[in-house]
């Protein structure tokens, strides 16, 4: 019973009856709570790629995300504000006790509203019974993001030279990690 219901929250996070309050009382509710998590499918791939393309210089392919699809360990969500506009993604692999957060963007007319935070907390628990450890990586010049992770309590732990790609060379990227097992 239990895993049935796991199942059925992985496949949605929606409350109704906070979208209830936010149409009848619109102040009465943090827009981060009316964002709502799903799995993606191949219908959002465009929503999902003008995303990436807003958000990166070097933006992942469509056959990069079809392969996301395709592989067994990675777990593939959108973030949904309202009238279903999709406005966010994150992809995560998990396997041999290990989560890795393999891409999150938020576009940038949604950033600093709550979407980061709100797919990050949702990938910590997914992965929190699945994995003992979480890592990701990212820019250096991404300030906003590496402020997020701290708070949600990862560590820096090394710097991955000439990871990305950028204008004239690469660039290097800052390695976090986040304990899921907590400490006795």
């Amino acid at each position: 019973m239990w895993k049935l219901l796991h199942k059925l929250k992985d496949a949605v996070i929606y409350d109704a009856d906070r979208e209830f309050y936010a149409k009848v009382f619109p102040d009465s509710v943090d827009s981060k709570d009316l964002l709502r998590l799903r799995k993606m499918d191949h219908g959002d791939l465009p929503s999902v790629l003008k995303i990436e393309a807003l958000n990166y210089e070097f933006p992942w392919s469509e056959g990069v995300f079809k392969d996301c699809f395709r592989a067994m360990n990675y777990v593939n969500w959108v973030c949904e504000a309202p009238e279903d506009v999709i406005v966010g993604y994150c992809i995560i692999s998990v396997m041999a006790g290990e989560a890795h957060i393999m891409n999150i963007s938020v576009n940038p007319d949604f950033q600093r509203q709550g979407a980061g935070r709100k797919m990050m907390e949702h990938v910590i628990e997914y992965a929190r019974p699945r994995a003992e450890k979480m890592f990701l990586e990212v820019r250096p010049s991404n300030p906003n993001a590496m402020a997020l992770y701290r708070k949600l309590g990862f560590q820096e732990i090394g710097i991955r030279k000439g990871y990305y790609p950028a204008k004239g060379g690469r660039e290097d990227a800052i390695m976090f990690a986040l304990d899921l097992v907590p400490m006795l």
